[in-house]
């Protein structure tokens, strides 16, 4: 070993610091819901770390917030689970049937369905007159790292949006490619107004494609 890389390790100090940066990220071959209950475990696992209070789920059809909330109930953490707005996939459209929301609700979870972030007017206004919008680049720039990444930045906006998480803290989202979980990220929770606040601290997991 180099003389000067050895010196760094022969401050013990150091390379505490060193090992306690090391976390351990999974890489899914794949896109999609198959990855859901691999999620499901790391985000039970790092709860066994006792560092995170908050947890937020996106969840369409609700089978993955009905997931989460059926492992996490009675576990006392702040379950939040992030839907698409109504009319999301077309006028009056609801994708949650009453009955799944009913159930993630009686499992102590907090429910919010509201504007996604960069599906907003922004939207209805490229498509009549075309052109591109802040909200659009930010979110064709989140997709850089997967879908599942970008949903999880804007879902702890909403939540923190909502009331339902506080800015300012250290929260587990999880996210996926259309339907079910592939990424699950650590996130500073941050007020959509306050966008520039976000950080994502951690990457526990994501499709490498």
């Amino acid at each position: 070993m180099p003389g000067h890389i050895q010196s760094l390790f022969d401050h013990a100090d150091l390379y505490d610091i060193i090992a306690d940066m090391e976390k351990k990220i999974v890489y899914f071959e794949k896109t999609g819901e198959d990855n859901t209950g691999e999620c499901l475990k790391i985000v039970h696992d790092a709860l066994k770390e006792g560092a995170y209070r908050h947890v937020v789920v996106a969840s369409t059809r609700g089978e993955t917030g009905l997931l989460f909330s059926d492992a996490l109930r009675d576990s006392g953490l702040n379950l939040v689970v992030v839907t698409h707005s109504a009319g999301f996939k077309g006028p009056n459209k609801v994708e949650l049937s009453d009955e799944v929301k009913a159930r993630i609700k009686a499992n102590g979870a907090a429910m919010y369905t509201g504007t996604i972030l960069t599906h907003s007017i922004e939207t209805s206004l490229a498509a009549g007159f075309s052109g591109i919008y802040p909200a659009m680049l930010i979110a064709q720039s989140l997709r850089r790292f997967g879908e599942g990444a970008k949903v999880c930045c804007e879902i702890v906006m909403m939540a923190a949006d909502g009331g339902l998480v506080p800015e300012g803290e250290e929260v587990i989202a999880v996210a996926g490619t259309a339907y079910g979980a592939d990424t699950v990220m650590v996130l500073k929770s941050a007020a959509s107004k306050r966008f520039l606040d976000l950080r994502v601290l951690e990457i526990m997991a994501k499709p490498r494609v």
